[in-house]
This record gives structure tokens, C-alpha cells and sequence, in this order.
């Protein structure tokens, strides 16, 4: 999944919750809402998009062909809308103002199946469970994304003990690791057994934000000050080379051992633009910095399908890391130049993966482009009506 870099005081918290709800309002009724369908528009017959790659823009969602990236379908949806995939060959979550909506892309419909609560925040795909965590409630959801489809799934939640902006990963054998804070403090995780009893926890990690697993099920979430690993049934804490080094959204691999994480390292800015990123090995719990010389946002990071990490960089390009070594191997030129914005809702360009291939959104342009990551030949490239922001797709676990 992809996370979000948040103001790190309580008063910049309290702003930003509230322009997003400001900015966000709910769409359509219980029903399916009003969707406008490019195939009929053109007169092409409609039916089930292959793949389907799902982006955000302002007022709706657009529904794309994951091959051809032909536009599909736009799906009118006011607010600030985010995406991320829901764990099945055909559906996507949607989180809105009321909470997260089921998106059947493959169909190319909202489904009106609802997980309702105020500040809906981080979906996470593990072992087979779709977890989401509703910040405004500090409710968790866990249910089997098979079982996604018109009618509502059934579900476990678990609640936190206060409200925050959290997020939660359950392991194969039913263990919870989820987030400990409150609306204005988050200070480490706690796991739970099968039962929702607390085996153990730390509070050694202030600004606690995001998770990401590697290779043996090594669950890394995010600190100010490095990051906590949990593995083998015990919490260690990874320090940050610098006094202040948060860590706040990685991206892990099974093919690896080592996550990818951002860096920053000056906590007093208002938006620091950082040019390094870290590599968290689980197996020998250290932490490395790679400079790769261009800055990057929180949408910029992902894993390749040998577990590579893939960095969007400023530059327009992809930068390819070794995570064994940290050498940057390769960098792919997908876009220009450009600068992100200071607004963590305004559009920028974002990176999404899937098996072989990097989509990857264009707002300046209004496009959409589909690069192999082996190769870097652009496969695909099309032009939107509209300037696209948050990029996902459909993402079947296995």
C-alpha cells in the first residue's frame, strides 16, 4: 500500500483533519452512483476491464485498462478520494469522507458496499486479509477480499483504545500488530494473539506511521526516530542514524528481507524535500541510507518484482536500488522534471507497481504511462481529461 507523510504536531494534525473533511463529501447514495462510461460513449460494447488501473482525480475516479490504459470508465465521486487495492482480481478500496467504499473496477462500479467511519486511513494486504484502519473510530477491520461483492463481507474489528492515526497488519497465524496513540500522541504498537489478547509492546516509537512486511513476515512500522521490527515474536527497535530520522512510509517485498523506507531528517521544516531513503534489514536489524540525488514525495515508493526498490524521484525518473548492497543499478525516465507541491492533497506524480510493470501519473500532463521495469520501454501512455492524483489498482494476494 501507499502511506501518507503527516504534519508531525498535534495543532498541524487538527488543520489538516479538518480541511480534508472540508474538502470531502460523500458520493452518491446507497446505490451505485451516476457513472459516465467512455465504451458507450464511443459506442464500443461494454464489459469487464482487464486488469484494471484505478486513479483519482477532483470530482471522481477513472477506471483504466491495465494493458491498453484506455479509459473506461469515469465515475463521478466529490471530494478528496483516496485509493488503494482491496487484495482481489477485481476490487479497490475508496476511502472517502464516510468511510471505505468497494470499488469493483473489473466491473467498473462503486458496489454501494461501505465499511462506514469518519477519517478512513491506511489499507494493508497480508496472508490472505484486507486490513483497514479508521482513524477517526480507531476501529479495525479484517476481512477475506474473496468475499468482496455487492453484499458486505463478513468482518472481524478490533477496537483501539483511543482514536488516532494508525495502522494495523494481521500475520498468517491470526496475530494483530497495530498501532498504540491517541489524537495527539502516537507512541509504538502492541500485538495481539488470535484472541485480541496482548502478547507484547513497545512505546518506543514516537510518531508511529506505517507499516510495510518483508521476506518471514518481518513487520517494520515507521518512528521519528527509526523504525520497530517485529519478528520471531519479539519487538526491536532500528535506530536512525541522525538524532532525528523519521521514517514514516516504506514498501516491502516477499523477496526480500530488507524494506524501503523515506528518510527525513529535519524536523522542523515545513516541508522538507528529502533526497535520501532507507533500507531497514530485518535480518540483521540495521539501517541504510542511499543518496539518490533527486528528492521524492510519499507516493514515490514501491517494490519490483524481484523485490527491487523503486524510487519516483523529482527527476522524472524511476531510480532501481539493489536492497542487498544499496547501489542504485539503474534509473528510468518516465517523466520531466517536476517539484511537489506543498498541499499533501494537490496532484503529483505517483508511483504504482504491479508484477513487471510501473504505472505512473503524469498530473502536469494529464497522463497516464506504463513503463517495464526490466527493460524501461514504455508499453503504454494515454492522456486524461482530467489532472490524475492517487494511482492504484487491482492487486490479487496470494
Amino acid at each position: 500500500m501507499k502511506h501518507v507523510a503527516r504534519p508531525r504536531n498535534a495543532a498541524a494534525v487538527a488543520v489538516l483533519l479538518a480541511v480534508s473533511v472540508a474538502l470531502t463529501a460523500c458520493g452518491g447514495g446507497d446505490g451505485e452512483p451516476a457513472a459516465k462510461t467512455a465504451d458507450k460513449a464511443s459506442g464500443s460494447p461494454a464489459g469487464q476491464v482487464a486488469d484494471p488501473i484505478v486513479t483519482t482525480y477532483d470530482g471522481g475516479l477513472y477506471v483504466l485498462d491495465g494493458t491498453t490504459l484506455k479509459l473506461a470508465e469515469d465515475i463521478p465521486l466529490e471530494g478528496f478520494n483516496r485509493v488503494n487495492p482491496a487484495g482481489s482480481d477485481r476490487h479497490v478500496m475508496v476511502s472517502t469522507t464516510t468511510g471505505f467504499q468497494v470499488l469493483d473496477a473489473a466491473n467498473r462500479k462503486l458496489t454501494g458496499v461501505e465499511f462506514e467511519g469518519s477519517k478512513p486511513g491506511h489499507v494493508v494486504r497480508h496472508a490472505g486479509r484486507t486490513i483497514l484502519f479508521t482513524d477517526g473510530t480507531g476501529v479495525v477491520t479484517v476481512f477475506d477480499p474473496e468475499d468482496l461483492g455487492d453484499t458486505k463481507p463478513r468482518a472481524e474489528t478490533y477496537t483501539s483504545a483511543a482514536p488516532h492515526h494508525g495502522v494495523a497488519i494481521q500475520l498468517a497465524d491470526g496475530r494483530l500488530v497495530t498501532t498504540l496513540g491517541t489524537e495527539e500522541k502516537r507512541v509504538g504498537i502492541a500485538v495481539l494473539d488470535k484472541n485480541r489478547k496482548e502478547i507484547t509492546r513497545s512505546e518506543e516509537c514516537p510518531g508511529v506511521h506505517g507499516e510495510a512486511a518483508a521476506q518471514g513476515e518481518a513487520v517494520v512500522i515507521g518512528c521519528e526516530d527509526g523504525v520497530l521490527v517485529y519478528k520471531d515474536g519479539t519487538i526491536k527497535k532500528v535506530k536512525s542514524p541522525t538524532e532525528y530520522g523519521r521514517v514514516g512510509n516504506q514498501a516491502g517485498s516477499e523477496e526480500s528481507t530488507v524494506v524501503l523506507g523515506d528518510y527525513k531528517k529535519d524536523k522542523d521544516a515545513e516541508l522538507e524535500r528529502p533526497e535520501q531513503v532507507s533500507l531497514i534489514d530485518t535480518e540483521t536489524g540495521r539501517m541504510r541510507l542511499v543518496d539518490i540525488g533527486t528528492s521524492y514525495t510519499f507516493r514515490s515508493l514501491a517494490r519490483g518484482p524481484h523485490g527491487e526498490a523503486l524510487v519516483l524521484g523529482t527527476d522524472g525518473r524511476i531510480h532501481v536500488i539493489d536492497p542487498a548492497t544499496g547501489k542504485v543499478t539503474r534509473k528510468i525516465s518516465v517523466l520531466d522534471a517536476w517539484q511537489e507541491p506543498l498541499d499533501w492533497q494537490q496532484p503529483r506524480p505517483a508511483l504504482f507497481v504491479r508484477d513487471h510493470t510501473a504505472y505512473v501519473s503524469d498530473p502536469s500532463g494529464k497522463r497516464l504511462l506504463a513503463v517495464d521495469i526490466e527493460s524501461g520501454r514504455q508499453l503504454a501512455s494515454t492522456e486524461l481529461p482530467e489532472a490524475p492524483n492517487e494511482l492504484s489498482g487491482v492487486v490479487k494476494q496470494h
